[in-house]
């Protein structure tokens, strides 16, 4: 009479709640990892330049870059929750972000509103590079939530991005 015994190589590299296999999540929850930390230094970011605003736009630059800020920071949970749900890990603290992050900091005493505005809309360009780099790997790997999720978080970077350049925008310039 024979024993049967599970396959033990076969469940160690399925999740049971996705189906994915170990590789898919190492794969999936490392790019959403990167994601998050520059999701996060983006966020940061836009507060810092929020927080240190100055000029005779002041209120208004002051109250988009708050809504920019909300809106980046909301998007955090969304990405460690969906690498969390496929099995995976996320982030843990602030130098896991500071070695995952490819948005750079910028640390200097001051920036003028001009340059913070140049600045963010570039790094919300670089954003939504990283968006879609990401899609492509979760559509790869049959990610269809989190394909779902990036497509409106690309959709926010890209009105983002465009306030920015309208707001940066010199009066009278060409539209």
């Amino acid at each position: 009479m024979s024993t049967h015994t599970p396959d033990s190589t076969k469940a160690a590299k399925t999740n049971v709640s996705d189906g994915f296999t170990s590789e898919q999540i190492k794969n999936l929850s490392s790019v959403l990892n990167a994601l998050a930390a520059d999701v996060f230094a983006l966020y940061l970011k836009t507060k810092n330049f929020h927080w240190h605003m100055s000029g005779p736009h002041f209120r208004d630059y002051h109250l988009m870059l708050d809504e920019h800020s909300d809106q980046i920071f909301a998007t955090t949970d969304a990405i460690a929750e969906r690498a969390r749900k496929i099995g995976g890990t996320t982030l843990r603290s602030i130098g896991h972000i500071g070695r995952l992050q490819r948005i750079e900091d910028n640390d200097a005493d001051f920036v003028t509103p001009l340059d913070m505005l140049a600045e963010l809309r570039d790094d919300n360009k670089q954003l939504t590079a990283n968006l879609r780099e990401t899609h492509d790997l979760c559509d790869e790997h049959g990610d269809v939530a989190t394909t779902s999720l990036i497509e409106v978080w690309i959709d926010e970077a890209e009105r983002r991005t465009w306030f920015l350049f309208e707001a940066s925008r010199g009066v009278g310039e060409p539209a």
